[in-house]
């Protein structure tokens, strides 16, 4: 490893930015682990641990502003934890061999979606149907089980899911924040327990990953139209490299 990881720091930071605005920060996280060294186990506890407080702090920016529906985000929130509970024990039973040959159909599906569909002008505060609630729930259990079972690019599917269920680019977003530091917690406080948490590394990291949570989320606030539409087509194409394995 290298002794001043001041590449790792940016890539952390750079993570922490995307995924504040779209999700999928992870990709780029997790990967830059990898390169630094770390082997899988601290690799995985020590990104858990840095996007944790990124989201934490991106979160309670979104909630600052307006831009979470809470009802709606924990819903979604606790239906995609027991949904990653589901996936994470498929996982151990099935190769995820055939369900990357089924995201390679289904990316240029979704981000054909991301291209064309208009954004919607719905505020937090308005009236939402059982409907809505319904398709919320649905949405969030299934990427839930994609979470557990696969994983990558999670945070930018629920963006998508909130927006299909109605609600504006900048509520997903904020929405999609609780639901992801929801599933972070659990999964860390595992990590912890475990010991798998490099902390020498990891509050450097996690301090840099802060940084880009909250420069990412002022810019999504701020430049909504112009910003997360083109870091969600980012996320789909990195997700897709990360599919066809040139990672």
């Amino acid at each position: 490893m290298n002794d001043l990881p001041l590449f790792l720091y940016f890539l952390i930071f750079l993570a922490g930015f995307i995924d504040s605005i779209a999700g999928g920060g992870g990709l780029v996280s997790l990967t830059a682990y990898y390169a630094y060294g770390l082997p899988p186990v601290n690799a995985l506890a020590n990104n858990k641990f840095s996007s944790t407080f990124g989201t934490a702090f991106a979160t309670v920016n979104y909630a600052r502003n307006g831009a979470i529906a809470w009802r709606s985000a924990l819903v979604g929130a606790a239906l995609a934890v027991f949904g990653a509970t589901v996936g994470a024990n498929l996982a151990l039973l099935y190769s995820d061999y055939y369900f990357r040959y089924a995201m390679m159909i289904i990316i240029p599906f979704v981000t054909l979606f991301t291209i064309f569909r208009k954004d919607r002008k719905d505020e937090t505060t308005r009236s939402i149907g059982t409907g809505t609630y319904v398709a919320i729930a649905a949405f969030s259990f299934l990427i839930g089980v994609y979470d557990g079972f696969f994983g990558p690019g999670t945070g930018m599917f629920l963006t998508l899911a909130f927006s299909l269920a109605g609600f504006s680019m900048i509520c997903s977003v904020g929405n999609c924040k609780v639901v992801n530091l929801t599933s972070n917690v659990v999964s860390l406080a595992i990590f912890v327990m475990d010991g798998s948490v490099d902390y020498a590394l990891g509050i450097p990291c996690a301090i840099c990953s802060i940084a880009g949570g909250l420069v990412g989320s002022q810019m999504a606030l701020k430049m909504e139209k112009k910003i997360i539409r083109p870091m969600l087509l980012l996320v789909l194409a990195l997700l897709y490299l990360e599919i066809l394995d040139v990672f």
